[in-house]
């Protein structure tokens, strides 16, 4: 089952930077996991693959955060930790697959209306591989599940889950190809999902209500034991 995960903005802010520091300092040791072969470091080592996503806005809506993803076999254990999100409304989330294994720009803003829709930024992150509910179905047919959702109070999401994915799903992480999406705007300041323009995927919801809020790609993936350690940061980050 999901849970929220007491997590100080101090905290947050720790974590943030000390994602960026890993980016620049494993650089080396990052290359080395990435180039293994994939069953060397997911079945062979014992730790599985453990990787860092950090998350940026998109559509300019203020989101950034991290994620992490720890895959043994096909059990995924993934803690989301964001902000900037607009409050108290469900904010889907999803393991994206299948994808270029990239967040979308400006550029893919295909009808000019200045908002990245869902399915504007779908050949750059690719479909549903995990819809990250906090209870029930976690599958692609989840993806719209709003009341298991999380709502972000005060514009924080804090997350986590271990689940079982598909073997699609796992390659897909083991291969670096996975993308953390957040979704859900406010591009009218209002404080809820509203306005004229349909969802690209259901046109019942407001564009507003899925267009993609943050993205991250898997810029640290090792093969193991970095999580064990937990990073330091007081946050219980071993999935042991």
């Amino acid at each position: 089952m999901g849970r929220v995960l007491p997590v100080s903005r101090f905290q947050l802010r720790s974590v943030v930077s000390t994602v960026a520091a890993l980016g620049l300092m494993a650089t080396g040791s990052a290359a080395v996991a990435s180039a293994q072969p994939k069953h060397d470091v997911d079945h062979d080592s014992g730790h599985g693959t453990f990787t860092v996503v950090e998350l940026d806005e998109l559509n300019d809506s203020g989101a950034h955060g991290f994620g992490l993803i720890k895959l043994r076999g096909r059990e995924a254990s993934v803690r989301l930790y964001s902000s900037g999100l607009l409050e108290n409304q469900p904010h889907a989330q999803h393991v994206h697959i299948g994808g270029a294994g990239r967040c979308p720009t400006k550029a893919d803003d295909a009808n000019g209306d200045g908002i990245i829709s869902t399915a504007e930024g779908a050949s750059d992150y690719g479909g549903i591989g995990v819809s990250l509910t906090t209870t029930g179905d976690t599958g692609p047919s989840s993806g719209l599940a709003v009341d298991r959702f999380p709502t972000a109070p005060n514009g924080f999401v804090t997350y986590s889950r271990t689940v079982t994915v598909s073997e699609e799903t796992a390659a897909n992480i083991r291969d670096g190809n996975a993308v953390l999406v957040q979704h859900g705007i406010d591009i009218n300041d209002s404080g809820a999902y509203d306005g004229d323009a349909p969802s690209s995927l259901d046109p019942s919801l407001p564009l507003e209500a899925t267009a993609p809020a943050a993205c991250g790609t898997q810029g640290l993936r090792l093969g193991g034991g970095l999580d064990e350690r937990g990073l330091g940061l007081g946050l219980g980050l071993s999935t042991r």
